[in-house]
C-alpha cells in the first residue's frame, strides 16, 4: 500500500512517469513481440522470462514492459543503471538474489537501464549470475547490443527489438493522459484541438515520452480561459514541443553512413541526398561525408569519368574553405556528380590486384633497363643498359617489360566499358598496333630514327 509520502511523491512526478502503462492491456505498440500469442507476451504471463535485452528508441516502452514484468511476477525486481552503479552494486544484488532463492525459493529479476554503458568488468561480474539462473537479466538499451555490448552478455540473453510508435499509438497514449483522472487530466478541463495534438504526435516522431512531456507543458502554462478551459490549440501545441533531433547512436551512424555510399554507388541521388542531409542534421561531421564521397569517386566511377574526382576533392577544399552550411552546395553537387556518371569499378580492382601481389612479392633487383641512372658510375654497374625511350618510336609506344620480374604478364588494369574508358580502350589498341609495327622494324634491324617516319 502506497503511504502518503509515496503518494506525495507519485503525484510530482512527470506526466510521462504517472502514465506509465501498469499492465499488457495497457501497454502501447510493439504488437510483433507482445502482440497476442506473441513470444514474449506469454513468457510474461508465465512468470518464465529469460534474461533479455530490449533494445530500440527512445520512448517505446522499454523501461514501461520492465516495470510491467516487475508487477506481474511472482519475481523479486532490482533495478540498476549502468551509468551509475559499478561492480559492487552488482555483487549486492547478486547476494540479496542468492538469499532469496536459499530462504524463499523466488527468482530475481534484474533491470540495467542503458546496459550498453557497461565496462566488461562489470558485465564479467553478472555472466555466473545469470548462467547459474541467480538472476533473470533484463537489458534496456536504446543502441545495437550486437555493436554496443559485450558478446559474453549478448550470448546469453534472448534480444527484443523495439519498433518506434505508430502516430496512432502517440495519439492514444495523449488521449489516455486527458481522460485519466487519477494519474492525467481528466479532472480538469482541457480542450485539446485535435491539429494540436496531431502535430504533437507528428514531432513526437514515435517517441511517448516526447509527446506526453509536450502535453504536459502546455497545459500547465496555459492558463483557463473565461469560460474555464484550458484551451491547448495548434500555436500552444508548436510552442510546447520541439521539432526531434535525429538519433545517432554509433550503430545508427554506421548504419545511414553505408545506406549513404551504397546510394552513391547505385546511383540514386535522390537517396544519396536524403542520407546526406539527414547526417547532417543529426551533427555528422561533413568532412567525413565528403571523404566517402571523394573515395567513391574513384571507388564507383574511377576513368569512367575523372571529373567526378575532381568535383569531389573541390567539394572538400570548399568546405575547409566557407565551411557549413554553405558549403553544402558544392557538396551536393559533388554527390549528384557521382550519382550520375557512368560507373567503373576497375580502378578499384586494379588497385586490390595490385597490393594483394604486394604482399606476396619477392625481394628481387629491379630490371637492370628500369634502374636509376642519375648518378656517377650507373653505366659501369649496367643500369639502364637496354632501356628504350618511347618518344623514340612512332606512337611514342615501344614493348619492354616494365613489370617486376616476379609479376611479369600480371594484368591489373582492365578499362570498362562505359564513359571515358571507352577511350581508354581505344587508345590501349592504338598502342598495339604501334607496338607491333614497331616489334616487328626492330626484328628486322631497322634503327628507331629509319622507320619512326613511316607511318
Amino acid at each position: 500500500m502506497d503511504d502518503l509520502f509515496s503518494v506525495n511523491e507519485k503525484s510530482m512526478a512527470p506526466l510521462a512517469d504517472r502514465m506509465r502503462p501498469t499492465t499488457l492491456d495497457e501497454f502501447l505498440g510493439q504488437s510483433h513481440i507482445v502482440g497476442p500469442g506473441k513470444l514474449l507476451r506469454r513468457a510474461i504471463s508465465a512468470d518464465k522470462l529469460t534474461s533479455s535485452i530490449f533494445y530500440g528508441p527512445p520512448g517505446t516502452g522499454k523501461t514501461t514492459l520492465a516495470s510491467i514484468i516487475a508487477a506481474t511476477t511472482s519475481a523479486a525486481f532490482e533495478k540498476l543503471n549502468a551509468v551509475t552503479s559499478g561492480v559492487a552494486d552488482v555483487r549486492e544484488v547478486i547476494r540479496r538474489a542468492q538469499d532469496r532463492i536459499r530462504l524463499y525459493r523466488q527468482s530475481t529479476y534484474l533491470l540495467l537501464d542503458e546496459c550498453h554503458r557497461w565496462s566488461k568488468s562489470q558485465s564479467d561480474s553478472i555472466l555466473p549470475a545469470i548462467e547459474e539462473g541467480t538472476i533473470r537479466f533484463i537489458g534496456s538499451t536504446t543502441e545495437n547490443p550486437m555493436i554496443a555490448m559485450t558478446p559474453a552478455i549478448v550470448s546469453r540473453c534472448r534480444l527484443f527489438a523495439f519498433h518506434q510508435l505508430t502516430r496512432q499509438d502517440i495519439l492514444a497514449a495523449l488521449d489516455r493522459a486527458l481522460r485519466d483522472e487519477k494519474n492525467g487530466y481528466g479532472l480538469l478541463h482541457i480542450r485539446a484541438h485535435p491539429d494540436a495534438l496531431e502535430h504533437i504526435a507528428r514531432v513526437a516522431d514515435g517517441d511517448a515520452r516526447s509527446a506526453l512531456n509536450a502535453l504536459e507543458l502546455a497545459v500547465l502554462t496555459t492558463a483557463p480561459g473565461p469560460d474555464g478551459y484550458i484551451d491547448i490549440n495548434l500555436e500552444t501545441a508548436e510552442q510546447s514541443i520541439q521539432q526531434k533531433v535525429l538519433q545517432m547512436d554509433e550503430s545508427y551512424y554506421y548504419d545511414m553512413l553505408s545506406a549513404f555510399c551504397k546510394s552513391l554507388r547505385g546511383s540514386d541521388s535522390d537517396a544519396a541526398l536524403a542520407w546526406f542531409a539527414r547526417m547532417v542534421t543529426a551533427g555528422v561531421d561533413a568532412r567525413i561525408i565528403v571523404r566517402r564521397v571523394i573515395v567513391h569517386a574513384s571507388e564507383d566511377v574511377g576513368l569512367a569519368n575523372g571529373q567526378a574526382l575532381l568535383t569531389a576533392v573541390a567539394a572538400y577544399q570548399a568546405l575547409e574553405a566557407i565551411g557549413m552550411p554553405e558549403a553544402r552546395l558544392p557538396i551536393t553537387q559533388a554527390i549528384i556528380t557521382v550519382c550520375e556518371s557512368q560507373k567503373s569499378n576497375s580502378v578499384s580492382n586494379a588497385m586490390a590486384a595490385a597490393f594483394d601481389d604486394a604482399q606476396r612479392a619477392q625481394n628481387l633487383p629491379v630490371p637492370a633497363h628500369l634502374r636509376d641512372t642519375h648518378y656517377k658510375g650507373a653505366a659501369r654497374l649496367g643500369s639502364g643498359a637496354g632501356y628504350q625511350y618511347p618518344h623514340d618510336f612512332p606512337g611514342h609506344f615501344v614493348y619492354q617489360q616494365y613489370m617486376p620480374d616476379d609479376a611479369a604478364g600480371r594484368v591489373y588494369y582492365v578499362p570498362g566499358e562505359l564513359g571515358n574508358e571507352q577511350n581508354v580502350r581505344k587508345a590501349r589498341q592504338l598502342r598495339k598496333q604501334y607496338g607491333d609495327y614497331n616489334l616487328q622494324n626492330s626484328k628486322q634491324g631497322r634503327h628507331s630514327d629509319d622507320f619512326k617516319t613511316d607511318l
